[in-house]
This record gives C-alpha cells, sequence and structure tokens, in this order.
C-alpha cells in the first residue's frame, strides 16, 4: 500500500502545472460549495431574524370562556350588563407557573403580559393602539425594544408611555409631554410619553404603545393574572419541542410561532432545497473534472501500467494507484478551497451583526468539514472508472506501444 501511495504521488508530482490546475480546479469547485453554503444558511438566518427574532418563539394566551347557552321565555330578560363592563380573559395563575416555564431547558427569556384596544387622545386628535403591559426590567425580553430606541429610554414605570415613531408623530408627540389612554374597558389613564422606537414594522410603529404592568392592570382593572405570557427561546428552530414540553409541564395551551408561518417555513425549504442543488452542481464539477484528468493520465501512462502489469502487480494494485491519486487531488483540493473560503468569509460581519442591504454570509455555516469529505469521496468515484480501464491494459500491448 505504501509502495501504491508512493507511485501515485510520483504521478502527481511528474507534471506539475497538470496537477496544480487540476487542484485548483477542484479548490474552485469547493469554494463554490462552502460560499452557496454560507450565503444560502446566512440567508436563512437572516430572514428568520427579521420575521421572527422580535416576535415571541412560544406565547400562552388565556382563552375566553364560551359563554352559556341560555334560552330565555318569551317576554323575559336574563341577563343586563352596562356599557364598559367587559371582561377579560385572563391567566389568573400566570405567577405560578412563570417559574417553571423559565426553568425549561432552552428558554432565554419570559414575558408576562396584559394586553388590550384602547385609544390614545391628545386634544382632538385620537388614535387606536394596541396595548402592552410588560413587567418593568423585562421591556426587551421579546422585542428588543432599547435596540429600536429612537428617543427616550424604553424602562417603564408607573405613568409612563413608550410609543413608536409613526404614533408620535400623528399625535404631535415629543418626549416628556402627557397623553390620555383609554382603555376597551372605559377605564382612562393620563401618562407621559418617556421613549420613542422605531422598528421599520408600520404595524406597530404607528398602533403600539408600551406601558408598565401596574398601568396595565389599572386600564384593564385586572388586580392579578395575565393576558398573555411570551417566551423566548435560545433556539427557535426548537420552539415546537419547547412547547409540547411547557404544555405537559403546566397543562397551558402554549402555541409555537411555527404554528402560523406555514408560508415562511415552505419559503425557508424552497431555499434550502435550491442550494442543495446548487452545492451538488458544484460536486458534479468537481467529479467530471477528476475523471477527465485520471482518464488522460492513463492514456498517457500506458506504456507504465504495462511494465506493471508485466512485472506481477496484479490488476487491485493499478485500481488503488489510481484511486489514491484521485484521493490525494480531492483532499489537495478541498483543503485549499475550505482555506480559501473561509479567507473570503472573513471580512462579512457575523450572523448578529447582519443588516438589511448587506450580504447575508455566515461564516460559521460554511460546512468545511463536510466541503472536504465531500470532495475526497467525489474525487474517489470519480477515479474508479479510470482505474478500472488502467487495471484492464494488456502488458504486452501497452509495452508495445
Amino acid at each position: 500500500m505504501l509502495y501504491a501511495l508512493k507511485i501515485a504521488a510520483r504521478y502527481l508530482t511528474a507534471n506539475l502545472a497538470q496537477t496544480a490546475l487540476l487542484v485548483t480546479g477542484v479548490a474552485v469547485g469547493v469554494f463554490i460549495f462552502i460560499f452557496m453554503s454560507a450565503l444560502i444558511g446566512g440567508l436563512a438566518e437572516f430572514i428568520l431574524a427579521r420575521t421572527v427574532g422580535d416576535i415571541s418563539h412560544i406565547t400562552i394566551e388565556a382563552e375566553d370562556a364560551d359563554p352559556a347557552l341560555l334560552i330565555a321565555p318569551q317576554g323575559q330578560v336574563l341577563f343586563v350588563a352596562e356599557p364598559g363592563q367587559t371582561r377579560t380573559a385572563t391567566l389568573a395563575e400566570a405567577a405560578t407557573w412563570l417559574p417553571l416555564i423559565a426553568g425549561v431547558p432552552g428558554v432565554k427569556a419570559v414575558s408576562p403580559q396584559i394586553t388590550g384596544a384602547g385609544f390614545l387622545t391628545r386634544g382632538a386628535q385620537v388614535s387606536q393602539v394596541s396595548v402592552s403591559g410588560i413587567e418593568p426590567g423585562r421591556e426587551s425580553a421579546i422585542l428588543d425594544l432599547d435596540g429600536y430606541m429612537v428617543e427616550g429610554s424604553a424602562r417603564l414605570g408607573s405613568g409612563l408611555i413608550v410609543l413608536g415613531r409613526e404614533l408620535a408623530d400623528d399625535l404631535s408627540l415629543s418626549l416628556g409631554q402627557s397623553v390620555r389612554l383609554q382603555s376597551s374597558n372605559g377605564i382612562t389613564m393620563v401618562l407621559t410619553l418617556s421613549g420613542i422606537f422605531e422598528t421599520g414594522n408600520g404595524s406597530m410603529d404607528k398602533a403600539r404603545a408600551f406601558v408598565s404592568l401596574s398601568s396595565a392592570r389599572t386600564l384593564f382593572a385586572m388586580p392579578q393574572g395575565v393576558t398573555r405570557i411570551e417566551i423566548k427561546l435560545f433556539d427557535l428552530n426548537a420552539a415546537d419541542a419547547t412547547a409540547l414540553r411547557i404544555r405537559a409541564l403546566t397543562g397551558l395551551d402554549a402555541v409555537s410561532w411555527t404554528d402560523g408561518a406555514a408560508q415562511l417555513m415552505e419559503a425557508l425549504d424552497a431555499q434550502s432545497q435550491t442550494g442543495y442543488f446548487l452545492k451538488g452542481f458544484a460536486l458534479l464539477t468537481i467529479v467530471i473534472g477528476v475523471a477527465s484528468a485520471l482518464l488522460l493520465s492513463t492514456y498517457r501512462r500506458r506504456p507504465e501500467i504495462g511494465i506493471m502489469r508485466a512485472m506481477g502487480a496484479p490488476r487491485g494494485f493499478v485500481v488503488f494507484v489510481f484511486v489514491t491519486q484521485g484521493a490525494l487531488v480531492g483532499l489537495l483540493g478541498g483543503i485549499m478551497g475550505a482555506g480559501l473560503g473561509y479567507l473570503a468569509l472573513l471580512p462579512f460581519p457575523s450572523r448578529e451583526a447582519f443588516r438589511p442591504g448587506t450580504l447575508p454570509l455566515d461564516i460559521t455555516q460554511g460546512s468545511y468539514g463536510l466541503a472536504i469529505t465531500l470532495t475526497v469521496i467525489g474525487a474517489i468515484l470519480a477515479s474508479i472508472l479510470p482505474a478500472r480501464s488502467a487495471a484492464k491494459v494488456d502488458p504486452v500491448t501497452a509495452i508495445g506501444q
């Protein structure tokens, strides 16, 4: 085996220009494979970060109790409700479940909230808003509110409110000014604008108001409990499994973000399939290049192969020589291409620093080891046909040429 390795290495060094060209071709194919892996993987991470990064990965919402079926005799009244006396569904025992949920493996943050609808009024200007009451200190547990602040602070306290840029502009509000917030229950509070954020999401910047959890309790007449619990995970791809674990632990209806993102998942799957095709074509190019080069080498070395056969070298030995030659080409080209790919991806920002308008190349998803392994395997497979052709050379005919 060692002797066969020496012969294979000698064949490669006999024509350095040809070998260098062949190894370079393999390296280019590996470079394309790594570049496509980093691009497809980075693009998927970027899309998920922009669409899912700022939302709850798992959500537990209070369910409205089904009303009882009432049949009233003709001319009788069963129930009288005064305007403004609406009942909000609550998770009354949220305080009991929060420590359990926070202790589930993979959970990064838990945010109990009180949400509802309301109206912001300043003078004659009125805007309908979605109100979110959040515990002070957990303002950025789900949405990175701190990162989106353009004025003031995201810190919420009693009597404070944080609004989106478009909403603040519509109401001609600036920091420190007061605004009236009326909930769907008819309760009104006067709040001071303490911060303005801008996410780039028009629906959020124009219709979302953040207040402290204590303020939300007053607005929606909820002395205890919350309306929803939002959960952030370290790995958003583990949302389905973690949601099942939380359901089994608490009995609450934990819903994964994937339940309402079928179209997004289909798009990511299609993108992934496209990446497989492109990387497959890169490997096919490597196989064709190695096979054609070794076939040419076999034709040129027929006399040498004939001498080896005449000296008693079995066909298996000849096959091993050329398969080893292909493996060396694949290994050298794979290492060179992986090194070039890594160096080319170094200047690009990490996945945490992806910004709109930049190419989302993720250096950690280059699949370097996989690229080298598949290249060596592909080169070995490509060398089998030339090796078998070399093994079939007739010694007498080859030496006579």
